[in-house]
């Protein structure tokens, strides 16, 4: 496995994180919302992510926005995608790693994801419901998970994501 070089998205990584998002989902909608969240107020300067090949051409990528959980501030990982040729690489673990630990380092306290329940614990997820943690609409359980960066005890409620997420 490639040891990954990862670094904060630049102003001139945005059209290859786009192109990125693009290859990983196969439609525009992840794209347009990354597009998107770069516009809201959601946004946090240094908390997207891409890793970098030895060329310094971006081929991974995570996101992690303002959402809250109730009415506690709370981060979403979302999107991650890696170009498909760079796909269990490493590449996208690296970015997301990258990614929560700036978080940590700014002093965030928690991070939301929804997403495939066999990768996401790796990182220290685990399932929100088991902490009284719910969406307003209906996701499978096991996908919704949720992270405390520090040792601070999770917060119950529903979360709210950004309004480019549509939820």
């Amino acid at each position: 496995m490639q040891n990954w070089i990862t670094r904060t998205e630049t102003g001139a990584d945005v059209p290859a994180v786009r192109e990125i998002v693009l290859a990983a989902f196969g439609t525009p909608a992840e794209a347009d919302l990354v597009d998107a969240l770069r516009a809201d107020a959601a946004w946090i300067d240094g908390l997207s992510v891409v890793s970098v090949g030895d060329d310094g051409r971006p081929v991974g990528h995570a996101l992690l926005t303002r959402c809250h959980i109730g009415d506690t501030p709370a981060l979403c990982l979302a999107p991650c995608a890696v170009l498909p040729e760079y796909q269990r690489t490493g590449a996208g673990s690296a970015a997301i790693r990258a990614a929560l630990a700036a978080a940590r380092e700014r002093g965030e306290r928690f991070v939301t994801v929804l997403g495939h329940p066999d990768y996401y614990p790796r990182f220290g997820f685990t399932r929100a419901s088991a902490h009284g943690i719910g969406l307003s609409i209906e996701v499978p359980d096991e996908a919704l998970m949720v992270l405390a960066l520090h040792d601070d005890a999770l917060p119950s409620g529903t979360i709210r994501y950004a309004a480019p997420f549509g939820i």
